[in-house]
Order: structure tokens, then C-alpha cells, then sequence
């Protein structure tokens, strides 16, 4: 009767998986999918961290992990293929590309530039005409693009770059930076703007658009690199699916994407997470009919053309190359 007893236990295990727990063989049978941040988590990144806590990559039969980017960075990462995605932006996609780096643009996060140059006007007497920039020190993150920037700026209201003392302030926070070593930064205003505010610091903030419509591009986009388009088209497919729902979200709902990401990322200051959700939720999506990360050729070759007019890229842009609407959601 035992020696029954056991075999009829047996066969019920067997037919149940022997004990295992169903979402665990649902895990296994995930698509594994590295996704490395182009910095720290912020509220850029809101998007994807809701589809990870909301179960949307799940759904898509996905199993992404979220990384941050190592000294490489994460375009470098993503063209290896040692991460299947990654955060960018157009500047960067576009360097990249006329150097070969096979990586590719397959969403916006957001439809228009929130970047700019940005001092204290009292301690700095950074003021509108650029030409208050002659005699300052500028602080980048040696990014060519950064430089370039600047040298249109001074060039376009009669100053020359030449005058502007030029550093690279690396991972040094923007306050500390402009307290101590430089006179105006570029930064993302819906992150260090806004930190800005609630910190009761006034800026002078001179975002790159008031200056030219062909400095509005994209800022941050997602990328993959050439084989995974090739060769698992339906990963990419399915990886858009799943982040589009989460910007979705985070459009409707920014204070619970707030939470969400708190919640991710607990080393985050809370009020500057939901303060930084609230401003940018809207750019989101901004004047398009939706969130779903379409990219136009023309704010491709709007920029490209400026970069190359200027000097900054050795050849001009293949755009087509550059960016792809195919594997966004319909």
C-alpha cells in the first residue's frame, strides 16, 4: 500500500511540473534582453521602469534587465552587442554612424529638445545674448556635439568660441560644478531645471531651440544595434510594444510612474523625481497625435546637415541608416 502510495505521488508531481511553481517555468521561457541607461535613472527612463513593474515586458514574452552603463557607455555597449538596447540621443547616433558604429535609433522618448545652456545670472552674469558667454568657462561632459553647440551660439551673435575656456567636468554634479569650477553648463531642464527650482536657484537657461529649428532633435532616443534588427526583429518588436505602454502610463499617470520609479531606484531624492515627472510627462509625447516613439527624417537631416555644415562630422549622414519607425507599435 505505501510503495502505491508513492508511485501514484510521483505521477501527480510529474503532471504538475514536480512541484515547480508555474511562474518560474513562465520565467524560463522569457527572452533574456539587457537594456544599458545612457546615465543614471531619471525620469527620461521613467517609461521603462513602469513596463518592468507593471508587467509589460512580461507580457511581451520579455525578461529585461535594466543596467547602467559602464565606463564604455552605452552607445559602445549597444554596437558591441553586449547589451540588446540602450539609451542615446540623436548627436550621439549621429557621430556614431558616420564612424561606422552600427547602432540605430528605434524610438523617441521625447518629440523635442529640453536641452540647453544653463548659469545662475548673479554669481555668473550669464544673460539671452551668447556673447556674454566670452571670458566664461564652460563646463561639458566632452561631448563634441556640447562644444559645437557652443561654437554656434557665440559665432551666430559675433563672439567667437575662442573666447570661452572649454572643460570637461565629467560626473561632477552641475551645482557643485558651477559653484566651484565653471560659469555655465549644458543640461536637461526637466531634471537639473527643475532640481534648480526646488532648490530656489534662479537660472539663465538658454535652451538650443531658441536659436534654430535645426537644433531641435531628438533627445534621448532608444537604439539597438544592426544584427539585432536582423536577426530578432520580433525581440525588437515586442521590446517597443512593452515601453510604449510604459511612456503611455507615465503620460497618464505621473505621479504613480513617479512612485514606480522611486520605488526602482530608492537612492533618488523623491521630490525631485516627482516634481521632474510632473514637468516632463507632457514633452512625452508634446505636439504628436501619441507616445509611440515616431522619429521624422527631417529633424534627422536637419541636424546632421547643421553638423556637417559646421564642421563637426567628416562626412554627411546616410539618415535613412540612422533611424527606423518600422518596429513601433501600430
Amino acid at each position: 500500500m505505501n510503495k502505491l502510495l508513492v508511485v501514484l505521488a510521483c505521477m501527480f508531481f510529474m503532471l504538475t511540473g514536480c512541484g515547480q511553481d508555474s511562474s518560474q517555468t513562465d520565467k524560463q521561457n522569457l527572452t533574456e534582453v539587457t537594456f544599458v541607461l545612457d546615465w543614471t535613472p531619471n525620469t527620461n527612463h521613467t517609461g521603462l521602469y513602469v513596463a518592468q513593474a507593471k508587467g509589460y515586458f512580461e507580457e511581451e514574452g520579455l525578461n529585461v534587465n535594466i543596467v547602467l552603463p559602464g565606463e564604455a557607455g552605452a552607445d559602445q555597449t549597444v554596437a558591441a552587442g553586449k547589451a540588446d538596447f540602450g539609451i542615446s540621443a540623436q548627436e550621439a547616433v549621429t557621430e556614431a554612424r558616420v564612424q561606422d558604429i552600427p547602432i540605430v535609433s528605434i524610438a523617441a522618448v521625447i518629440q523635442h529638445n529640453t536641452s540647453g545652456f544653463a548659469a545662475p545670472p548673479v554669481e555668473k552674469g550669464i544673460q539671452s545674448p551668447p556673447a556674454d558667454f566670452a571670458g566664461k568657462t564652460y563646463g561639458g561632459w566632452g561631448c563634441t556635439s556640447g562644444i559645437s553647440s557652443n561654437r554656434f551660439l557665440d559665432e551666430t551673435r559675433g563672439a567667437s568660441v575662442d573666447d570661452v575656456t572649454i572643460t570637461n567636468i565629467g560626473n561632477t554634479d552641475f551645482f557643485t560644478a558651477v559653484e566651484r569650477d565653471v560659469d555655465f553648463a549644458w543640461i536637461y531642464y526637466g531634471w537639473t531645471g527643475v532640481e534648480a527650482e526646488l532648490r530656489g536657484i534662479d537660472l539663465d537657461m538658454l535652451y538650443l531651440t531658441d536659436y534654430s529649428e535645426k537644433l531641435d532633435y531628438y533627445t534621448p532616443v532608444i537604439t539597438t544595434n544592426e544584427t539585432m534588427l536582423e536577426e530578432n526583429s520580433e525581440t525588437v518588436r515586442s521590446l517597443l510594444a512593452a515601453v510604449t505602454k510604459g511612456y503611455q502610463y507615465a503620460i497618464s499617470h505621473p505621479a504613480e510612474a513617479a512612485d514606480i520609479l522611486i520605488d526602482k531606484v530608492p537612492d533618488l531624492d523623491p521630490e525631485l523625481v516627482k516634481a521632474s515627472q510632473e514637468w516632463l510627462s507632457p514633452k512625452y509625447q508634446d505636439d504628436a497625435t501619441r507616445w509611440g516613439g515616431e522619429q521624422r527624417p527631417e529633424v534627422w537631416r536637419n541636424y546632421s546637415d547643421w553638423m556637417f555644415e559646421n564642421g563637426l562630422l567628416e562626412r554627411e549622414l546616410d539618415v535613412e541608416s540612422a533611424f527606423t519607425n518600422e518596429f513601433l507599435p501600430e
